[in-house]
């Protein structure tokens, strides 16, 4: 590609196969109308939307890569309260163990939702179960599609203060929901022939030289393979710090705006919230990276 050290890429997007609110053909669409050289589909544990994207030709010379992103627990020892999130890029979307686990993930979530829903009836919001069951649709169920019934139902007035005033961990009608552990997302994602990569890691821990750095060494020695360190959330010093572990542990470098539509309207593909980017050459060095790893 040409003038390659202006093109972009995104590659942490959500669609409607999980949460977001654009169908995955639309958001190449999308990606090719905003002129991105490269995009990869992040859904939450499902690959739905990554399958239909490679079931239909892309338009223009937009590259595709599959991807995914798995919760998972922290390992053993690393007191975050929540999941991590381990993104897989470049797999086999049809690979049988994969499959297999993310079914068990979707149970899971569907499992959680009816429990978020009563614990809101019993704080005296009369949510209908069929209303967010509309909202999720074919996609993985979590707690946006409730989120969003809320702010219908005027309880709140957008998704975020719905996360805030009541489905975020500690708030009254927060449900934890089972995750992986982390090993095993890496092993899942690997095993199809994918590259692991951690989400958003300054997300997780602010101190980046203590707790942050010693967790990803252990998840390197479980098998991670690069850390997402363009992210909207980054600010410039955390940027370059993370380039530099990344660098320090042989991890490749990954970003993209975790793109969700219309549920974050201030967060735009490929821009995040207007002065973000993700150079070609990030996409370049992962291609190279995953190739490198399935020739071996």
């Amino acid at each position: 590609m040409d003038s390659e050290t202006r093109a972009k890429v995104d590659l942490h997007i959500h669609s409607t196969a999980s949460d977001g609110s654009l169908e995955p053909n639309a958001i190449a669409a999308l990606a090719v109308e905003q002129g991105l050289a490269a995009i990869s589909l992040t859904d939450h544990d499902t690959v739905a939307g990554v399958q239909q994207i490679l079931a239909s030709p892309i338009a223009g010379s937009l590259e595709f890569l599959s991807g995914i992103e798995i919760s998972a627990a922290p390992p053993e020892g690393f007191d975050f309260q929540g999941s991590i999130h381990i993104l897989g890029y470049g797999f086999n979307a049809t690979d049988s163990r994969m499959l297999t686990t993310i079914e068990q993930l979707a149970q899971a979530r569907s499992q959680r939702i009816p429990k978020i829903i009563d614990k809101l009836r019993k704080s005296g919001i009369d949510i209908d179960p069929d209303r967010v069951q509309r909202h999720i649709g074919k996609a993985a169920a979590g707690r946006p599609h409730v989120a969003r019934v809320l702010v219908e139902m005027g309880i709140v007035k957008d998704v975020d203060t719905a996360f805030d005033l009541w489905l975020a961990k500690g708030r009254p009608a927060y449900v934890d929901k089972y995750r992986l552990p982390a090993d095993r997302a890496i092993k899942i994602i690997r095993g199809a022939g994918g590259l692991a990569v951690l989400a958003h890691p300054y997300l997780i821990f602010k101190d980046i030289d203590n707790r942050l750095k010693k967790m990803i060494a252990r998840l390197n020695q479980m098998g991670l393979e690069g850390l997402e360190v363009f992210y909207p959330k980054h600010p410039p010093e955390v940027v370059k710090a993370l380039k530099d572990m990344a660098r320090g542990q042989n991890l490749v470098i990954t970003g993209g705006t975790d793109f969700h539509g219309a549920i974050t309207p201030e967060i735009k593909l490929g821009a995040g919230t207007g002065n973000f980017q993700v150079p070609y050459h990030v996409f370049h060095n992962l291609k190279q990276r995953i190739a490198a790893k399935q020739q071996n």
